[in-house]
């Protein structure tokens, strides 16, 4: 969602690749929303009616990754006790996201090269080829040609899959959709609490909306207006609270001082009886 002159150009170019039958590499911070524009690019495409399958290549430990993309056969190795489809078998004829493919091992990067090249792979404890025909969309947030340089991506296969690459946009540069975005949230929040009405935005809570760096993106957006609107009981939102995580009892620096030998200790007033003397 969005009004942004970046965001508009980057559905376009998305709307663009879409029904062209090749591999897209995106490129983008983590939460904005690499995953939603592959999902677009998925619907936009012949094959719409296909299977879409995502498959997080972080979450999974290297040992379990190629198991996950290729399967395997009974008894290929200790607790695989009947076989099991991978996701490049159940993609057959859609699409296959691989978000985080920065995390892939080298020797299943292989694996990866030869289904893009030739539509084929083995499962794991096979011999025999399987032959697929699965879209491939990648995302990362990675600098992916540093990880070539330093040998830990085959530059072979980001070759293969960057036929199309697509930066996602930031939110800090999006600055007329924070608003809108922030707005949407407050909606749908408000809406699942049951709340009869929606609540709005103080000037100054706009302002500070507008201001932050946003390192989150748009999921660190969603989060941080959720929180706002269960906990306000007013129709208008003034406060904004960006780190969840500060705590009321850490001791502003103005509250704090050092003593001749460099140690710190509590300023007047503070209260603070470990500061007291005997």
């Amino acid at each position: 969602m969005g009004q942004s002159e970046l965001f508009l150009e980057f559905q376009e170019r998305l709307s663009q690749v879409a029904p062209v039958n090749r591999p897209v590499l995106l490129l983008g911070e983590r939460g904005t929303g690499k995953e939603l524009a592959a999902n677009r690019l998925h619907y936009l495409s012949k094959r719409w009616q296909g299977s879409f399958l995502t498959l997080n290549c972080s979450a999974l430990s290297p040992s379990l990754i190629e198991s996950e993309l290729f399967g395997y056969e009974k008894g290929a190795f200790t607790g695989a006790a009947q076989r099991r489809v991978g996701r490049f078998e159940a993609a057959d004829g859609g699409t296959l996201f691989l978000d985080e493919i920065g995390n892939v091992p080298m020797e299943v990067q292989e694996k990866i090269l030869r289904v893009v090249e030739y539509n084929t792979f083995e499962r794991v404890g096979s011999s025999e080829s399987i032959e697929v025909d699965v879209r491939i969309i990648a995302a990362t947030n990675a600098d992916v040609k540093a990880l070539v340089a330093r040998n830990m991506f085959k530059e072979d296969l980001l070759d293969r899959l960057s036929f199309e690459v697509l930066v996602v946009p930031p939110l800090r540069e999006r600055g007329e959709d924070i608003l809108l975005l922030a707005n949407y949230f407050a909606g749908r929040m408000a809406v699942e609490l049951e709340r009869v009405d929606i609540p709005q935005f103080s000037p100054e809570a706009v302002r500070d909306l507008e201001a932050h760096h946003w390192p989150g993106n748009v999921r660190e957006l969603k989060n941080v207006v959720e929180r706002a609107v269960y906990r306000s009981q007013a129709t208008s939102i003034s406060e904004i609270e960006f780190d969840p995580f500060s705590s009321p009892y850490q001791k502003k620096p103005s509250e704090v001082q050092t003593d001749d030998a460099g140690q710190k200790v509590a300023a007047a007033g503070s209260g603070n009886p470990s500061s007291r003397r005997p």
